[in-house]
């Protein structure tokens, strides 16, 4: 089932580019990007890999990403996820299709491109791989899950700080239509919000981290960052976890393991209440990452992508500790000694 909703989820999200995407599936296409815009991708192993490759080179985007292409990728990832690792093959030449080249290490890739795109599906490798990224000073986004431990993501923030690279990371699902409006006050102040997603579980990452964090995401772009504690309700098919923000918000995720799975967010305002639940697939995302390589300045701070990490850690000590409210600060001191 976790294959299964993944893959679909992916083919949904794919949706709105779909008529384009196959006009730029050209075999031996080569985009001839001016150097400042050539994207090196690391991580050949999920079909996101294909998708942001199909948007990104595709010859009647125009002047949608600024310019940027994928020119180069390393297609190693993960090697402990199995049925991601044996796609490898089939994704490489996939991407290789976009007019990209295939090299054999990152060092290589590095000499090729301007930027960096981390694709790899595992959390675990990230920073490993983001590692001579900042080294060779390039610009890099990270997709999700950034890390699969806390004390990894904050290990791979300090790099970034420590080397001065501009980094950003991001789920595509924070751009879910509405979000902006909502957050330009178009219902007031909002009081609390209640996200939903799918919250498959894959055994080398923490539960929310693998899948559920794109519902999580949903949740922190409504209510904004101040959660100062987590508590979490778990059943084999079923997650319920509920944040109380510092100005005594709260705000729930749910995350589905049975049924119709989805993605959306109720929000309730000061003026009324809204229900979002429109995706507008990968490409939002995709300007917003082109837009970052162009200022190096990311549109959503590190700090509160490591406090939706944190919060995802927080339930999972909250789960292992028979369900009982876990405070922010307790995780991210174990993260950061």
């Amino acid at each position: 089932m976790k294959n299964t909703n993944r893959r679909s989820f992916i083919k949904t999200t794919a949706v709105a580019g779909i008529g384009i995407g196959l006009a730029g599936k050209v075999s031996g296409f080569n985009s001839k990007t001016e150097k400042g815009k050539r994207i090196g991708m690391i991580g050949l192993d999920t079909d996101h890999s294909e998708a942001f490759t199909r948007s990104l080179n595709d010859p009647l985007a125009g002047d949608k990403f600024l310019g940027y292409k994928v020119v180069a990728a390393y297609p190693k990832g993960t090697e402990e996820i199995l049925e991601w690792k044996n796609k490898i093959p089939e994704i490489t030449e996939n991407v290789k299709s976009y007019g990209v080249e295939i090299v054999n290490s990152i060092d290589d890739l590095l000499t090729k491109v301007d930027v960096v795109l981390i694709t790899c599906i595992d959390g675990n490798q990230h920073l490993e791989q983001v590692m001579p990224v900042f080294k060779a000073g390039k610009p890099v986004f990270i997709d999700k899950p950034f890390a699969a431990a806390l004390s990894d993501a904050y290990a791979i923030a300090n790099a970034a700080k420590k080397h001065n690279v501009p980094l950003f990371s991001s789920s595509s699902l924070r751009y879910i239509t509405g979000a902006k409006e909502i957050a330009e006050g178009e219902i007031g102040e909002v009081i609390g919000a209640e996200a939903y997603s799918p919250a498959h579980i894959e055994e080398h990452h923490p539960d929310l981290f693998w899948y559920a964090v794109h519902g999580v995401e949903t949740l922190f772009t409504i209510m904004g960052t101040g959660c100062k504690s987590v508590q979490r309700t778990f059943t084999e098919d079923t997650d319920v976890v509920v944040g109380v923000w510092e100005d005594d918000r709260i705000g729930t995720f749910r995350g589905i393991r049975k049924g119709k799975g989805g993605y959306g967010v109720t929000v309730y305002g000061e003026k009324g209440i809204s229900v979002l639940n429109k995706y507008s697939g990968y490409e939002p995302l995709l300007v917003k990452i082109c837009e970052f390589y162009e200022s190096g300045k990311a549109p959503i701070s590190i700090e509160e992508t490591l406090e939706i990490f944190a919060f995802m850690q927080a339930a999972e000590e909250s789960k292992n500790k028979g369900g009982i409210s876990i405070e922010i600060e307790s995780v991210v001191k174990d993260a950061k000694n």
